[in-house]
């Protein structure tokens, strides 16, 4: 009887460890947030953990140094470099968590569980789903059903 006590006792032990673990990781989460700062200077991003934007300065330099349209992609490219930062933080963060063989960014990804060729498509704008890909074509036969069950409802 002792000795399944014990056991129990480590059981709940080492349970306690983990959730300590996990709530540690997740508040270490929750602090993520990555900056970057345009090579000139005169942009700068802060994005929260999940790569959104929270901030972004511009200098009175920006706009004398680039046009418009030049000042839309140096801002676009710094606050993409300040998501990377956060990205790898979070990476880090994880990391400490997850088995050795896993990829944390392709858990963040959520293509961990899925081979190459189920997640490729993603960069062709496509939606990984589980075993299979889904494509235009079923896209628009989704929309085309949701607008005639909508214009059902609407003549009801």
């Amino acid at each position: 009887m002792d000795d399944h006590r014990a056991q129990v006792e480590e059981l709940l032990a080492d349970y306690r460890r983990s959730r300590e673990q996990l709530v540690a990781v997740q508040r270490e989460l929750a602090a993520v947030s990555g900056q970057a700062s345009s090579p000139d200077g005169t942009v700068t991003a802060t994005v929260d953990g999940g790569g959104k934007l929270a901030s972004l300065e511009l200098s009175e330099l920006a706009y004398r140094r680039h046009r418009p349209e030049q000042l839309a992609e140096l801002i676009v490219r710094t606050a993409a470099a300040a998501a990377a930062s956060a990205a790898e933080d979070t990476y880090k963060a994880l990391s400490t968590v997850l088995p050795a063989a896993t990829d944390p960014a392709a858990l963040v990804a959520g293509t961990a569980d899925l081979r190459p060729s189920e997640y490729e498509t993603v960069d062709r704008g496509q939606q990984p789903v589980r075993g299979r890909v889904v494509d235009d074509e079923d896209n628009e036969q989704r929309e085309s059903w949701l607008d005639s069950e909508l214009i059902d409802r609407r003549v009801r």
